[in-house]
């Protein structure tokens, strides 16, 4: 399947350096280490591009219907968007956020999650479709389109393994986590895996497959091979993402009911604290969701959907160190140094 790169119009700048909503961008004067959050406003239907070191958001722009997750490109110049809300992926320079292209993966695919491999293939989850779909050459005119059967109902967040030969899906409506193959097309293997299976991760080393069940508040690791459930979690209320460290010595889930995040001893398999980001009284307005680390693995920044905020919390001490005002609807994350 050929997918053409199709060119679109710069679309127009909705804010520049926008105003903070609720707290300020620096609460107690704290600075970030640098760098730009990537933000999907699945609301407002627009990316935001937020300048770490201020703690500014200084541009945004309309993306798409209901854009949900977002990655970077391995070179850091483009950004491309899962348009839930319809049916394409979109790719957007870094550096001015200029929607350079659509692919569009067919009708009824709502697209949601996403990762740009290092090997420069883009890879997307299609839930109304029940596929995930590898993108070569994501930037070229004549990007090439491969879609891969999950058979699972709602296909949904995805992680890919270092050499790109398989990928793993969460599948909300099936309860299950999917294996796929990416290069000799076998057929997919499922295993259930709790209540709602939404959140997922890969540790670094490829070794072990971490998910989250939010409707049985827990967190399971799983061998990424045979699907084999190692170890149960018990964790906060509704764990809707789990992310790991990069250096693959923590994982934690974002607990939305609790408004917290649950860290948990990867060496162990075991919960070993909880950070409060709102706390349970403020968790159905700020209504957390997508989480993602630094990639030093100092600072978790956590997405409030509720209130436009993306909250940045110190790993070490949990305290909330600032809150960085977005869109309408923060959800999807994504980080350039």
């Amino acid at each position: 399947m050929i997918a053409k790169l199709v060119p679109l119009v710069v679309p127009a700048l909705l804010a520049a350096a926008c105003a903070p909503v609720g707290e300020s961008a620096s609460v107690r004067g704290e600075r970030g280490p640098g760098g730009a959050l990537f933000v999907a406003n699945k609301f407002g239907n627009s990316l935001s591009k937020v300048d770490l070191a201020s703690g500014e958001e200084t541009l945004r722009v309309e993306s798409c219907a209901n854009p949900h997750e977002l990655a970077t490109s391995p070179d850091d110049r483009h950004v491309a968007l899962a348009c839930y809300g319809g049916t394409s992926v979109d790719i957007f320079r870094t550096s001015d956020l200029e929607r350079i292209g659509s692919i569009d993966l067919g009708e009824n695919a709502r697209p949601h999650g996403i990762v740009w491999h290092a090997n420069g293939d883009l890879f997307a989850t299609a839930e109304g479709q029940r596929r995930v779909y590898r993108i070569a050459r994501p930037l070229d005119p004549d990007a090439e389109v491969f879609a891969f059967a999950t058979g699972k109902e709602g296909t949904h967040m995805l992680v890919v393994s270092p050499d790109a030969r398989q990928a793993w899906t969460t599948d909300l409506g099936s309860r299950t986590v999917t294996a796929v193959d990416l290069v000799t097309r076998r057929a997919p293997r499922s295993v259930e895996v709790g209540e709602e299976p939404e959140g997922i991760a890969l540790s670094p080393d490829g070794k072990t497959l971490w998910v989250s069940a939010r409707g049985s508040d827990k967190a399971f690791a799983l061998d990424p091979q045979t699907l084999e459930i190692r170890s149960e979690i018990a964790t906060g209320d509704f764990p809707l993402r789990i992310a790991v460290r990069p250096q693959g010595d923590y994982a934690v889930t974002a607990d939305l009911q609790d408004g917290a995040l649950t860290v948990i001893d990867t060496a162990s398999a075991r919960a070993v604290r909880s950070i409060p980001v709102s706390g349970r009284e403020e968790a159905e307005t700020r209504f957390q969701v997508t989480i993602l680390w630094s990639p030093d693995g100092d600072r978790i920044y956590v997405a409030e959907t509720g209130t436009d905020t993306i909250a940045e919390v110190d790993f070490a001490s949990g305290r909330v160190l600032r809150r960085l005002a977005v869109g309408d609807g923060g959800d999807g994350l994504a980080i350039i140094e």
